[in-house]
């Protein structure tokens, strides 16, 4: 049996072991110090932010963003229900209620649903205290609408953008969006620390409390003073070491992802009722100038043309030690989350049944990436066609 083929794993290389050795051999080991400075600043020029946070994950940073807005017991804020159970929990750890809205075909937020849900929920008499969209799977989202419904509203976009650092949308970098916005570098992400996270805003003040909560709330005295509940949500210098290698490179390893999706996009085109999910050039939309980070290449079956459904094709990738995986399980189906509130189309749980996410990192090599395709060509009994370009 051949290696396990992984979804995204790590690219990880020379560039990086030497960053470790220069944080050790500084003698910053404990979080912050030079390190975490500079990956904060060199991040913070790459989305077009005046401040950037290094956390310990992108979940610490959508939880102090919430903390610094105020949001807490008896709000709601409106998500995306077709996410992470990361986004969800946040929320929840905030005391809020998350209330979960559908998508539209391209896997994000579906605009129209999210006014309703907004104007509903205020109906009702709740306090919707933040609007939290999520850019699924590098794909960034249609903030242009998202931004007009919250800002008539008066209320703040937070926007997750886990998924989609390199991503652009009408010339902007994703993490630019939004009232602020998170990214995260967990291993499994186009560039990683390990595990982190960043906090990214032109609000001053939003990324002092954040840095004060997340140093355990300490008070500027010489000993440990305490007024508030922080966290131990800092970032380590050996980490952000690694992060300043990996964001040196990032560019270069979404092209790698992008080359990934091109060759599946061909290979797809021999197999009747298979199509990449969302749009195959690499855009999040009809858009010239939007293109998303390819984090992950996702195929949608159509099983009466096909012949056999996503979870068939789950089954046979497994078998050949291959991974594979359903797109995101939406929330509002989670059993965790089935008394919160949603607003649904049937979309994302259509998803959730016919996607699947195909080995799509940076750091697989073309033999690798093509055994993924003559599975797929298997599938569909099409092996003898031409594998594609290499």
């Amino acid at each position: 049996m051949t290696e396990r083929i992984y979804l995204s794993p790590p690219d990880i290389g020379t560039d990086e072991e030497e960053a470790v050795l220069r944080a050790l051999r500084s003698g910053w080991v404990a979080p912050l110090g030079p390190e975490v400075d500079a990956f904060e600043r060199e991040v913070a020029d790459y989305t077009d932010r005046s401040y950037a946070v290094a956390l310990s994950s992108g979940t610490a940073a959508l939880h102090l963003a919430l903390l610094g807005w105020g949001v807490g017991p008896g709000d709601v804020v409106l998500t995306a229900t077709m996410t992470f159970a990361a986004t969800a929990n946040a929320i929840t750890y905030t005391g809020a209620q998350p209330v979960f809205v559908d998508c539209d075909a391209t896997g994000n937020i579906d605009v129209n649903l999210l006014k309703h849900a907004l104007e509903d929920q205020q109906a009702r008499g709740r306090r919707v205290a933040a609007i939290v969209p999520v850019d699924l799977l590098g794909k960034i989202a249609n903030y242009e609408a998202i931004t007009a419904i919250a800002d008539r509203a008066g209320i703040p976009v937070l926007s997750d953008a886990a998924e989609s650092l390199g991503a652009r949308r009408g010339g902007r970098p994703a993490g630019s969006f939004g009232d602020a916005a998170i990214v995260s570098f967990n291993g499994n992400k186009v560039m990683t620390t390990s595990g982190g996270g960043m906090l990214l805003t032109n609000d001053a003040d939003l990324a002092a409390r954040a840095r004060y909560l997340a140093t355990q709330a300490r008070q500027p005295v010489v000993h440990y003073e305490h007024t508030d509940v922080g966290y131990n949500y800092r970032l380590s210098s050996l980490l952000a070491a690694v992060g300043r290698a990996q964001l040196a490179r990032l560019d270069t390893m979404i092209e790698r992802r992008r080359e990934i999706r091109r060759y599946y996009q061909h290979t797809i085109s021999l197999i009747g009722g298979v199509e990449i999910f969302g749009v195959p050039d690499g855009a999040s939309d009809h858009t010239a100038d939007a293109r998303d980070n390819c984090w992950l290449t996702s195929i949608v079956v159509d099983e009466p043309v096909s012949g056999w459904s996503a979870s068939d094709l789950i089954a046979r990738l497994a078998r050949a030690n291959i991974e594979a995986r359903p797109l995101w399980k939406p929330m509002h189906l989670q059993p965790v989350y089935r008394d919160a509130a949603s607003y649904t189309n049937g979309t994302s749980a259509r998803l959730f049944e016919v996607g699947v996410s195909l080995p799509s990192g940076s750091a697989h090599n073309q033999d690798v990436i093509e055994l993924v395709g003559m599975e797929l060509l298997k599938m569909s009994n099409t092996a003898d066609a031409a594998v594609g370009p290499r």
